[in-house]
């Protein structure tokens, strides 16, 4: 199979103008292609009056690639930058909290925090919110162990992401 046409999840960088309806232009724009993000977080970036925004998004690389010229066309978007696709050439994390009821594996749960380094925020009689923190594959690997029945409420980041020093930018698409 061409890698090319290899459908996979990609993660992209945009700096945009920080001002209202910008994430909404950006989610339309992947919508109207017909895509679905898997991910997308906001916030303030190293450029005063900037935000930057990092969508995951399924897809191949021709499709992609189009996606990443059409952002351009919108005025509010500064810079499109991909994430390398190579887990090793960048850095991601994600944060969880997860509610979860004690049950009677109050110290597994408690083992399992300090294994995943998660901490406990808050705690009462019933239970626990528990922050995880890591690659993304950290958290679900946390959500899958705990069992279904002491799971009461899961709140996600969705990821943030960036290239690692070695790896080189593209320029152009």
């Amino acid at each position: 199979m061409n890698m090319a046409n290899a459908v996979r999840e990609h993660l992209v960088s945009m700096l945009v103008h920080n001002k209202p309806g910008v994430m909404r232009k950006v989610a339309n724009l992947f919508a109207r292609r017909g895509f679905n993000i898997s991910s997308i977080t906001v916030g303030d970036s190293e450029v005063p009056g900037l935000a930057r925004l990092i969508i995951m998004v399924k897809g191949d690389e021709r499709i992609i690639e189009q996606i990443e010229k059409q952002a351009y066309k919108l005025v509010e978007v500064v810079k499109v930058t991909p994430i390398d696709p190579i887990p090793e050439n960048r850095v991601e994390r994600e944060m969880a909290l997860v509610k979860v009821k004690f049950g009677d594996q109050k110290q597994e749960l408690f083992q399992l925090v300090e294994i995943f380094r998660g901490k406990i925020v808050d705690v009462s009689k019933e239970g626990a919110i528990i922050e995880i923190t890591g690659s993304r594959s950290k958290v679900e690997a946390f959500i899958r162990l705990l069992s279904e029945n002491q799971i009461v409420e899961i709140a996600r980041t969705g990821i943030v992401a960036m290239n690692r020093w070695n790896v080189v930018e593209k320029e152009g698409f």
